[in-house]
């Protein structure tokens, strides 16, 4: 303590933007098989689209569960945000709070500042 400095810190911004990229992340996953058939005409092979229809079908299978862990994991984020936010305005109030109590003292009184 001293010093000026806090106890404790947490880099608000990048939680907020962590959440934000886990669920970009997430939009991103979900559209594999969309992406593979916008190139389906460019390839032209069969066997090619028939290995990316595999792989979609395949990738399907883990991208629920995937998708979910990133849920929970941006979730958590928005959470430690925001509840460090409210401990941080509620802090605030009661320093602000007592500095007027301190203020509003009768400055005749012994101990008044």
């Amino acid at each position: 303590m001293g010093k000026g400095k806090s106890d404790l810190s947490l880099p608000l911004t990048e939680l907020e933007d962590y959440g934000r990229r886990l669920r970009s992340i997430k939009t991103r996953l979900n559209h594999t098989k969309k992406l593979f058939e916008s190139y389906k005409d460019d390839i032209g092979d069969g066997k090619v689209n028939d290995a990316l229809d595999d792989f979609e079908s395949n990738w399907e299978d883990g991208r629920e569960d995937i998708t979910q862990q990133l849920d929970a994991l941006a979730d958590m984020s928005d959470t430690v945000v925001r509840e460090f936010k409210k401990l941080d305005d509620e802090l605030a109030k009661k320093v602000n709070d007592a500095v007027k109590t301190q203020d509003t003292r009768d400055p005749r009184r012994p101990g008044a500042q």
